[in-house]
């Protein structure tokens, strides 16, 4: 079988989000030959912190009320699994009639798992602490500086670049940095 795992977006009851997920991580567990056919599910949600009466109230706050996102290879089996889990109103982007649904693009999907912090894509950097970089985009472009850390985990570089006559230590993330020449 040919391996081609894709995102979809799966419609729940808004507030279900979470109960539906265990149901489909059980689902999955438990039907033969799907296990393999889907890889992720996600639910997009972030940490939000409140002060309210100058205390630190911190809570989940959901992207997307009533979605999640499976990344499965849209087999048979598993769209009947995805579809016919409790609680699962439908897939978005189905053209009607029985037919599948069209998949997210990547691109969406990157963001989307960005934000969350569970990103898939590592940015490798084609450069060390104690190199010279130059900025390539943002309000600093074109200014180049010394690389003084790095932060694989978030792709972000701090950057020891001269502004006003003085360093000026800077966050860039690794996409918008290059190594000088």
């Amino acid at each position: 079988m040919e391996d081609r795992k894709e995102w979809y977006v799966v419609n729940t009851y808004a507030g279900h989000e979470n109960r539906v997920k265990e149901s489909l991580e059980k689902r999955i567990r438990t039907t033969k030959g799907v296990e393999d056919c889907l890889d992720r599910i996600v639910v997009a949600e972030e940490e939000e912190i409140d002060y309210k009466n100058g205390k630190e109230i911190k809570r989940i706050k959901n992207l997307f009320p009533g979605y999640l996102f499976v990344k499965m290879n849209m087999t048979d089996e598993a769209w009947y699994v995805v579809r016919n889990t409790s609680g699962v109103t439908g897939l978005i982007g189905s053209a009607g009639g029985g037919g599948k649904p069209f998949s997210v693009p990547d691109e969406e999907m990157e963001g989307i798992l960005k934000r969350i912090g569970l990103s898939e894509k590592k940015v490798v950097a084609e450069f060390a602490v104690g190199d010279r970089v130059k900025i390539l985009s943002g309000p600093f472009a074109n200014v180049e500086g010394i690389v003084e850390s790095m932060d694989d985990a978030s792709g972000v570089a701090t950057v020891l670049a001269i502004m006003f006559g003085r360093e000026t230590p800077t966050e860039v993330e690794y996409i918008n940095l290059e190594k000088a020449i």
